[in-house]
């Protein structure tokens, strides 16, 4: 296990454990979330080492990671990434309407697919070998492992695009670097995170689907991830909601509370997050934040 001293926002080396959080989706191991006594930043510390995070990914029932549509919840997550990935492309192109985009981890590639066929050029990083392969042969898309970063020209991409991401990676400081360092001058840079501070994540308490122990390292709020980027020079220009996010991790915080898939208690919780948020200084289930050099 590897354990961290200090803070990955502030560097802070005052900490405390706020709480245990189980490994609910796959081998049902705890795991304790660190709490910075400085700036309030949870974590989860200790954590696997590195070389060891890839066995807590290993399922077929990783959506993210999967194109397929194996079961009901399978359908369904298939279903709202459509209607996400239009969302996603009505956001972008309202900054940049054409362009060269760099999606990091970008899965089985449906979302480079989409601005494929919009005469964007696309390229993407995905660390796990069956996604890599599916977006290469189904899509054609140049997608590539994750040390290609270290091989882009500087300043290549108009946009940079990480969607529930940042809180996987382990070199959360160099990635960010590396990412800021492939960014044109005037080029965007697009991070979408879950909020420890919404209602969902309030109400299920240590049962929140999105605290997804050990694979999310980092358990952000709009305030703590506003310090980290100031940390590295980056500017927030707009902050979105993704307001069904609230309603699949209510749905998946059911199961992990209850044992049973209760859609009426989902789609209740996820209303009542997404109206409470709107009336709660924006603290949605997920959050996007554009950000610039």
């Amino acid at each position: 296990m590897e354990e961290l001293f200090k803070c990955p926002v502030c560097e802070s080396s005052s900490l405390s454990t706020s709480f245990t959080a189980r490994d609910h989706f796959l081998t049902q191991e705890y795991f304790l979330i660190a709490k910075c006594k400085s700036c309030g930043f949870l974590f989860t510390n200790p954590r696997p080492e590195p070389s060891e995070l890839s066995r807590y990914y290993q399922s077929d029932e990783y959506l993210s990671h999967s194109a397929t549509k194996k079961n009901f919840l399978g359908s369904i997550y298939s279903l709202l990434r459509i209607v996400a990935i239009r969302r996603k492309y009505k956001l972008i192109t309202k900054f940049k309407t054409k362009g060269k985009i760099l999606d990091i981890g970008c899965g089985s590639g449906e979302f480079l697919n989409y601005f494929k066929h919009r005469d964007w050029e696309t390229l993407g990083i995905e660390p796990a070998e069956k996604p890599r392969e599916f977006a290469t042969n189904k899509y054609g898309l140049s997608v590539f492992q994750e040390d290609q970063l270290n091989f882009f020209e500087p300043q290549t991409f108009d946009v940079i695009t990480m969607w529930h991401v940042l809180e996987h990676i382990s070199a959360l400081d160099e990635r960010i670097i590396q990412v800021k360092k492939l960014l044109n001058k005037d080029g965007l840079l697009i991070v979408a995170i879950p909020n420890s501070q919404s209602w969902d994540a309030k109400h299920y308490k240590e049962y929140w689907a999105a605290w997804d122990v050990p694979r999310h390292l980092y358990h952000f709020t709009k305030l703590s991830f506003s310090n980290f980027a100031n940390r590295h020079h980056l500017k927030i220009h707009k902050t979105y909601p993704m307001k069904f996010d609230s309603y699949y991790v209510s749905l998946l915080s059911e199961k992990y509370k209850t044992g049973k898939t209760n859609f009426v208690a989902a789609l209740i919780n996820g209303f009542v997050s997404n109206i409470s948020a709107k009336f709660n200084s924006g603290n949605y289930s997920s959050l996007i934040f554009l950000l610039k050099k």
